[in-house]
């Protein structure tokens, strides 16, 4: 009888303890918290500002081989020819669209890793346990938007 009282009681004690180190472990977390503006930081890169130029050039080049190929296709009398023209200027400029897409997609997707990295970097060397974007975050969170702007530059 003594036996089991005492059994129920060490149960109980350790139960008890335990409940008690994982309260403490848990109240005593000083989380930090960041957040992040990526479409100022986007909107701000030198990166974007000049793949913008690039893609307005490129688009440029299409048209005037698209204008050119009209032009050209407009002035072939026989529908054969006419045909073999407008064949191959549209290999030509789907040629050109696929060469604009992938140079786009490769020049983002490097900047995402830049931006990634930056804001990465900031948050191990200020501590920060978590890092969100700024248009989810109805309120809180230190912004290191300017932070991680500098040091992508």
């Amino acid at each position: 009888m003594y036996k089991k009282i005492n059994i129920a009681l060490i149960v109980a004690l350790a139960f008890g303890i335990g409940y008690s180190v994982n309260n403490i472990a848990v109240s005593d977390t000083n989380m930090r918290i960041a957040v992040v503006d990526t479409a100022k930081i986007i909107s701000a890169s030198p990166e974007v500002k000049s793949l913008k130029a690039e893609q307005q050039t490129k688009m440029k080049e299409m048209q005037s081989t698209l204008e050119k190929a009209q032009s050209e296709i407009s002035k072939e009398k026989d529908p054969q020819k006419a045909a073999k023209l407008e064949e191959k200027y549209r290999e030509e400029i789907n040629k050109q669209k696929i060469a604009l897409d992938e140079s786009y997609n490769k020049k983002i997707t490097d900047l995402n890793t830049k931006i990634h990295t930056a804001v990465s970097n900031k948050a191990k060397t200020q501590s920060y346990a978590l890092v969100l974007p700024k248009d989810v975050v109805f309120w809180g969170g230190e912004d290191i938007t300017a932070e991680v702007q500098k040091e992508m530059q």
